[in-house]
Protein backbone atom coordinates (compact mmCIF):
# COMPACT_ATOMS: atom_id res chain seq x y z
CA UNK A 1 0.00 0.00 0.00
CA UNK A 2 1.41 3.37 -1.06
CA UNK A 3 -0.32 6.34 0.58
CA UNK A 4 0.89 9.89 0.06
CA UNK A 5 0.00 13.17 1.77
CA UNK A 6 -0.13 15.71 -1.06
CA UNK A 7 -0.19 18.58 1.45
CA UNK A 8 3.49 17.85 2.10
CA UNK A 9 4.29 18.63 -1.54
CA UNK A 10 2.45 21.96 -1.41
CA UNK A 11 4.02 23.00 1.89
CA UNK A 12 7.57 22.03 0.94
CA UNK A 13 7.23 23.82 -2.41
CA UNK A 14 5.86 26.97 -0.72
CA UNK A 15 8.55 27.08 1.98
CA UNK A 16 11.24 26.47 -0.65
CA UNK A 17 9.90 29.26 -2.89
CA UNK A 18 9.75 31.77 -0.03
CA UNK A 19 13.24 30.95 1.23
CA UNK A 20 14.68 31.11 -2.29
CA UNK A 21 12.97 34.48 -2.78
CA UNK A 22 14.44 35.79 0.47
CA UNK A 23 17.91 34.82 -0.69
CA UNK A 24 17.39 36.44 -4.09
CA UNK A 25 16.29 39.67 -2.41
CA UNK A 26 19.44 39.59 -0.23
CA UNK A 27 17.36 38.67 2.83
CA UNK A 28 17.07 42.10 4.39
CA UNK A 29 15.38 40.67 7.48
CA UNK A 30 18.30 38.29 8.09
CA UNK A 31 15.97 35.31 8.28
CA UNK A 32 17.74 31.95 8.30
CA UNK A 33 17.03 29.92 5.16
CA UNK A 34 19.31 26.94 5.80
CA UNK A 35 18.13 23.41 5.01
CA UNK A 36 17.35 22.60 8.66
CA UNK A 37 15.27 25.75 9.19
CA UNK A 38 13.41 25.02 5.96
CA UNK A 39 12.50 21.57 7.25
CA UNK A 40 11.46 22.94 10.64
CA UNK A 41 9.31 25.61 8.97
CA UNK A 42 7.62 22.96 6.82
CA UNK A 43 6.87 20.90 9.95
CA UNK A 44 5.46 24.03 11.64
CA UNK A 45 3.02 24.49 8.75
CA UNK A 46 2.10 20.82 8.38
CA UNK A 47 1.18 20.58 12.06
CA UNK A 48 -1.37 23.39 11.55
CA UNK A 49 -3.20 22.43 8.36
CA UNK A 50 -5.34 19.52 7.21
CA UNK A 51 -3.60 16.66 5.37
CA UNK A 52 -4.86 15.26 2.06
CA UNK A 53 -4.06 11.60 1.45
CA UNK A 54 -4.21 9.92 -1.95
CA UNK A 55 -3.34 6.51 -3.39
CA UNK A 56 -3.27 7.39 -7.10
CA UNK A 57 -2.17 10.05 -9.58
CA UNK A 58 -5.85 10.80 -10.26
CA UNK A 59 -6.29 11.57 -6.57
CA UNK A 60 -3.32 13.90 -6.64
CA UNK A 61 -4.82 15.80 -9.59
CA UNK A 62 -8.14 16.16 -7.79
CA UNK A 63 -6.47 17.57 -4.67
CA UNK A 64 -4.56 20.11 -6.77
CA UNK A 65 -7.80 21.23 -8.43
CA UNK A 66 -9.55 21.57 -5.08
CA UNK A 67 -6.85 23.89 -3.72
CA UNK A 68 -8.42 27.33 -4.20
CA UNK A 69 -6.77 30.75 -4.30
CA UNK A 70 -7.76 31.58 -0.72
CA UNK A 71 -6.21 28.34 0.53
CA UNK A 72 -3.00 29.25 -1.31
CA UNK A 73 -2.97 32.68 0.32
CA UNK A 74 -3.51 31.14 3.76
CA UNK A 75 -0.73 28.61 3.09
CA UNK A 76 1.68 31.36 2.05
CA UNK A 77 0.89 33.40 5.17
CA UNK A 78 1.36 30.38 7.43
CA UNK A 79 4.62 29.50 5.67
CA UNK A 80 5.95 33.02 6.26
CA UNK A 81 4.94 32.77 9.91
CA UNK A 82 6.68 29.41 10.29
CA UNK A 83 9.88 30.59 8.60
CA UNK A 84 10.10 33.64 10.87
CA UNK A 85 9.36 31.70 14.08
CA UNK A 86 11.88 28.99 13.26
CA UNK A 87 14.51 31.57 12.31
CA UNK A 88 14.19 33.18 15.74
CA UNK A 89 14.42 29.80 17.50
CA UNK A 90 17.17 28.04 15.57
CA UNK A 91 18.57 24.67 16.56
CA UNK A 92 21.83 25.53 18.36
CA UNK A 93 23.80 22.47 17.24
CA UNK A 94 23.06 22.61 13.51
CA UNK A 95 25.20 24.25 10.81
CA UNK A 96 22.98 27.09 9.56
CA UNK A 97 25.34 28.13 6.78
CA UNK A 98 23.87 25.62 4.29
CA UNK A 99 21.11 27.66 2.64
CA UNK A 100 19.67 24.96 0.37
CA UNK A 101 18.88 21.27 0.56
CA UNK A 102 21.75 18.98 -0.36
CA UNK A 103 19.99 17.43 -3.39
CA UNK A 104 17.99 19.35 -6.06
CA UNK A 105 14.33 18.28 -6.22
CA UNK A 106 14.63 17.06 -9.83
CA UNK A 107 17.57 14.71 -9.13
CA UNK A 108 17.05 10.90 -9.30
CA UNK A 109 17.68 9.37 -5.86
CA UNK A 110 17.07 6.29 -3.74
CA UNK A 111 15.03 7.49 -0.75
CA UNK A 112 15.83 4.98 2.00
CA UNK A 113 12.79 4.70 4.31
CA UNK A 114 12.90 5.19 8.05
CA UNK A 115 14.15 2.01 9.73
CA UNK A 116 12.35 1.03 12.94
CA UNK A 117 12.77 -1.92 15.29
CA UNK A 118 12.61 -3.09 18.90
CA UNK A 119 15.07 -4.91 21.14
CA UNK A 120 14.10 -7.24 23.98
CA UNK A 121 15.84 -9.30 26.64
CA UNK A 122 15.66 -12.87 25.32
CA UNK A 123 15.47 -14.30 28.86
CA UNK A 124 12.55 -12.34 30.33
CA UNK A 125 11.20 -10.58 27.16
CA UNK A 126 11.45 -7.14 28.73
CA UNK A 127 12.38 -4.13 26.52
CA UNK A 128 16.07 -3.28 26.57
CA UNK A 129 17.30 0.16 27.61
CA UNK A 130 20.58 2.01 28.22
CA UNK A 131 22.34 0.15 25.42
CA UNK A 132 23.73 1.28 22.08
CA UNK A 133 22.24 0.15 18.74
CA UNK A 134 24.32 0.64 15.60
CA UNK A 135 23.16 0.69 11.98
CA UNK A 136 26.08 -0.38 9.79
CA UNK A 137 26.62 -0.48 6.04
CA UNK A 138 29.69 -1.93 4.33
CA UNK A 139 31.32 -2.49 7.71
CA UNK A 140 30.93 1.14 8.85
CA UNK A 141 28.34 3.21 10.65
CA UNK A 142 25.68 4.15 8.10
CA UNK A 143 25.46 7.88 7.41
CA UNK A 144 22.21 9.48 8.54
CA UNK A 145 20.08 12.00 6.63
CA UNK A 146 21.08 14.79 9.02
CA UNK A 147 22.18 15.53 12.58
CA UNK A 148 18.66 15.04 13.93
CA UNK A 149 19.14 11.27 13.60
CA UNK A 150 21.58 9.45 15.89
CA UNK A 151 23.81 6.56 14.92
CA UNK A 152 24.54 4.82 17.26
CA UNK A 153 21.09 5.08 18.81
CA UNK A 154 20.90 4.87 22.62
CA UNK A 155 17.82 3.04 23.88
CA UNK A 156 15.95 4.70 26.75
CA UNK A 157 13.41 3.11 29.09
CA UNK A 158 10.46 5.29 28.01
CA UNK A 159 10.47 4.06 24.40
CA UNK A 160 9.93 0.35 25.08
CA UNK A 161 13.10 -0.85 23.36
CA UNK A 162 12.32 0.99 20.11
CA UNK A 163 15.06 2.40 17.86
CA UNK A 164 14.82 4.41 14.62
CA UNK A 165 17.26 5.36 11.88
CA UNK A 166 16.91 7.46 8.74
CA UNK A 167 19.82 6.67 6.37
CA UNK A 168 21.14 9.27 3.97
CA UNK A 169 19.51 9.48 0.53
CA UNK A 170 21.54 7.74 -2.18
CA UNK A 171 22.18 9.14 -5.67
CA UNK A 172 20.71 7.25 -8.66
CA UNK A 173 21.46 7.38 -12.38
CA UNK A 174 17.78 7.47 -13.38
CA UNK A 175 14.28 7.09 -11.97
CA UNK A 176 12.52 3.72 -11.85
CA UNK A 177 15.69 1.77 -11.01
CA UNK A 178 15.25 -1.02 -8.44
CA UNK A 179 18.12 -1.62 -6.02
CA UNK A 180 18.56 -3.39 -2.67
CA UNK A 181 20.61 -1.84 0.12
CA UNK A 182 22.05 -4.13 2.78
CA UNK A 183 22.36 -2.98 6.38
CA UNK A 184 23.32 -4.58 9.69
CA UNK A 185 21.93 -3.84 13.14
CA UNK A 186 24.79 -4.39 15.58
CA UNK A 187 24.25 -4.49 19.34
CA UNK A 188 27.05 -5.17 21.82
CA UNK A 189 25.86 -5.07 25.44
CA UNK A 190 27.55 -6.34 28.59
CA UNK A 191 26.37 -9.77 29.79
CA UNK A 192 24.85 -10.49 26.37
CA UNK A 193 26.15 -12.09 23.19
CA UNK A 194 26.77 -9.62 20.38
CA UNK A 195 23.86 -9.40 17.95
CA UNK A 196 24.33 -8.82 14.22
CA UNK A 197 21.05 -8.68 12.31
CA UNK A 198 21.53 -8.40 8.54
CA UNK A 199 18.70 -7.26 6.28
CA UNK A 200 18.11 -5.71 2.85
CA UNK A 201 15.74 -2.94 1.83
CA UNK A 202 14.48 -2.85 -1.78
CA UNK A 203 14.10 0.72 -3.07
CA UNK A 204 12.99 2.13 -6.44
CA UNK A 205 14.68 5.38 -7.45
CA UNK A 206 12.55 8.51 -7.87
CA UNK A 207 12.96 12.27 -8.06
CA UNK A 208 14.29 13.76 -4.85
CA UNK A 209 11.32 16.08 -4.41
CA UNK A 210 8.64 13.44 -5.04
CA UNK A 211 8.34 12.34 -1.43
CA UNK A 212 10.25 12.38 1.83
CA UNK A 213 11.82 9.24 3.38
CA UNK A 214 9.72 9.93 6.49
CA UNK A 215 6.58 9.01 4.53
CA UNK A 216 7.63 5.33 4.56
CA UNK A 217 8.80 3.03 7.34
CA UNK A 218 10.70 -0.27 7.10
CA UNK A 219 9.83 -2.29 10.21
CA UNK A 220 12.26 -4.94 11.40
CA UNK A 221 11.18 -8.07 13.27
CA UNK A 222 11.63 -7.85 17.03
CA UNK A 223 15.24 -8.55 18.07
CA UNK A 224 16.29 -10.43 21.22
CA UNK A 225 19.53 -10.38 23.18
CA UNK A 226 20.68 -13.64 24.76
CA UNK A 227 23.42 -14.55 27.19
CA UNK A 228 26.66 -15.79 25.67
CA UNK A 229 26.17 -19.34 24.38
CA UNK A 230 22.43 -18.86 23.88
CA UNK A 231 22.58 -16.55 20.86
CA UNK A 232 20.21 -17.23 17.99
CA UNK A 233 20.62 -16.82 14.24
CA UNK A 234 18.91 -13.51 13.53
CA UNK A 235 20.10 -12.98 9.97
CA UNK A 236 17.12 -12.01 7.80
CA UNK A 237 17.29 -11.03 4.13
CA UNK A 238 14.24 -9.10 2.99
CA UNK A 239 13.69 -8.85 -0.75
Amino acid sequence: MDIHNTTEDLVIAEVTAICDSLETDKNQGRICTCSQCRQDAACYVLNRIEPHYVVSHRGMSRVNQDTGSQSRVDLTALAYEGIKRVSHNQRPYFDHTNSKTDIPMDTPVFNIPTIMGRVFNGQNFSPMSDISVELRQNGKLAAMKDKNWQNPYILISSTGGTFTFLPRTMAAEATGVRCSFEYTIKIAASDFAELNHVFSIPVISELAGLRTPLSRTFKLPDLYLFSAGEEKDQRVITE
